[in-house]
């Protein structure tokens, strides 16, 4: 009688573009470390097709789709129960991975990789990150300590709770950090530090930089609206309290213009209080959903890499 295969307690998803260099070297560090473990990788549309290691997993896109694409393409096929998302231009050691396993079992939902002042690549790119972190701080009301790593593992259940809000592209752990501490889920960081990439970046700073501004906003605003609209509405109230002040003492009567701002604020203040309203609900049927639906991975193209120029 044949019985089913065991599934892997652990998955690892590598998104992967025109990173046909470092590869290889990633995965047999992997297999020698992890034997046991499934190893996903996401070619998204590499020009040649990317090669990996005898038993591998492979998800081909026929174009690149975009890195959160990529990572849903692998979060549905994975059947571990821990989820590890690594990068594969050469920045994450291997050598981490332990650690963010060891945090997962003191309870925690996701353990992020924070990489170190020091590792991020120029003075701009480091002036951002600071920033998206302190805002990204702000809206869920807990410190951030690196919003933008894709160097984390998590939880496959709770994971796949936020799959949906992931965009297609290079945002998908601003997303996951935010959502993850907005619905309560633990969150812990372990400092690492990032290895020399190999290849040029692909975030362009300004472009990418504006999608991961309204990316913390829009998710923000998701989870917990009056994080946004409640210090809208006060500044709209104070720039009224002082242009109602200044036209008086001035003009020595009210103008219209002031009125209109106290409206503005008090109209921005009942959007944060309908929000809050949607947001309860919205949550309130996402749970419902997922509780009522069974999950069923979707792929698009897979294949079991076999190339024996690359077999240890």
């Amino acid at each position: 009688m044949k019985t089913s295969p065991t599934k892997p307690e652990l998955s690892f998803i590598i998104p992967c573009l025109n990173e046909q260099a470092t590869v290889p070297g990633l995965l047999r560090s992997l297999r020698q470390s992890y034997p046991d473990a499934q190893i996903l990788l996401v070619d998204d549309g590499s020009t040649p097709p990317v090669t990996a290691c005898t038993g591998v997993q492979i998800i081909r896109h026929p174009q690149p789709l975009g890195n959160g694409a990529a990572i849903k393409a692998g979060v549905r096929e994975a059947d571990g129960k821990l989820l590890v998302f690594m990068d594969a231009d050469g920045q994450h050691d291997p050598n981490d991975i332990q650690g963010l396993l060891d945090k997962i079992d003191q309870g925690f939902d996701m353990v992020v990789g924070a990489r170190r002042q020091s590792s991020h690549a120029g003075w701009h790119r480091r002036w951002a990150n600071h920033f998206f972190n302190r805002l990204a701080s702000y809206m869920v009301g807990k410190p951030i300590e690196d919003l933008t790593s894709g160097f984390r593992a998590a939880r496959a259940e709770v994971f796949r709770k936020f799959l949906y809000l992931l965009p297609n592209g290079f945002s998908y752990p601003a997303t996951s950090t935010i959502a993850f501490f907005r619905c309560g889920y633990a969150v812990a960081y372990l400092p690492i530090s990032a290895l020399q990439r190999h290849g040029r970046s692909k975030i362009r700073l300004f472009h990418d930089g504006t999608k991961f501004l309204l990316i913390i906003l829009r998710i923000g605003t998701l989870f917990s609206p009056m994080r946004f609209f409640l210090p809208l509405s006060g500044l709209l109230f104070l720039t009224a309290t002082f242009y109602h002040s200044y036209t008086y003492i001035n003009t020595g009567r009210f103008t219209n213009m002031g009125i209109v701002i106290y409206l503005s604020s008090l109209i921005t203040f009942m959007f944060g209080i309908l929000s809050e309203q949607i947001s309860a609900l919205h949550y309130r049927f996402s749970e419902d959903r997922r509780r009522h639906t069974d999950y069923t991975p979707i792929l698009t193209t897979r294949s079991i890499a076999e190339h024996p120029e690359h077999q240890d």
